[in-house]
């Protein structure tokens, strides 16, 4: 149930009326490696993207989907940096700019997104570059950018601050249908 009321939550973010795009199987992955160290890694398939025809983009990812090639990893991935019993999900609502002049014709367009993205118990404003395609299967999104995360109050311990990258790369790709 916990996790039902965001996902509801994130639905209706979005007007009621706007015709919406959705999809439930986007995918977040991250990379926070620093060479001669083991890949730090992660990849989530089960994030939520919602798109309005007004430009208004929201995704809800539970932090706790996130998969890594080494179990331990992961675990520390919860427990220690990201306490995800605590802060179960991460989530981005904003809208793009200058979405009027989008084009529907099949070729990807890089739109500038500005929003909030709430992590860790922090909201942040962001602005982003995100390309967007509109094609017969949907709107296709991708977006590659790096966040901080001692701006989110994630703690690295001092042990370990050397085999993680001060600056963490994130990608985003979904397809979102009607």
């Amino acid at each position: 149930m916990k996790c039902l009321f965001p996902l509801l939550m994130l639905i209706t973010i979005l007007h009621t009326q706007a015709q919406k795009h959705v999809t439930k199987t986007g995918t977040i992955s991250f990379e926070g490696s620093v060479e001669t160290f083991q890949p730090i890694k992660a990849t989530n398939e089960s994030t939520t993207v919602v798109l309005d025809n007004k430009g208004n983009l929201a995704a809800l990812v539970l932090i706790k989907g996130f998969r890594f090639p080494v179990a331990l990893m992961q675990e520390h991935f919860n427990e220690n940096y990201m306490e995800s019993d605590d802060f179960p999900k991460a989530t981005l609502r904003g809208k793009f700019e200058n979405y009027n002049s989008f084009v529907s014709n099949g070729i990807a367009q890089t739109l500038q997104f500005i929003g909030t993205l709430e992590m860790h118990g922090i909201k942040k404003e962001l602005e982003i570059p995100i390309e967007l395609t509109h094609t017969a299967a949907g709107y296709k999104l991708l977006a590659e950018f790096k966040l901080n995360p001692s701006d989110y109050n994630i703690d690295i311990p001092s042990i370990v601050s050397k085999k993680i990258a001060d600056k963490i790369t994130v990608v985003v790709k979904a397809v979102m249908t009607e």
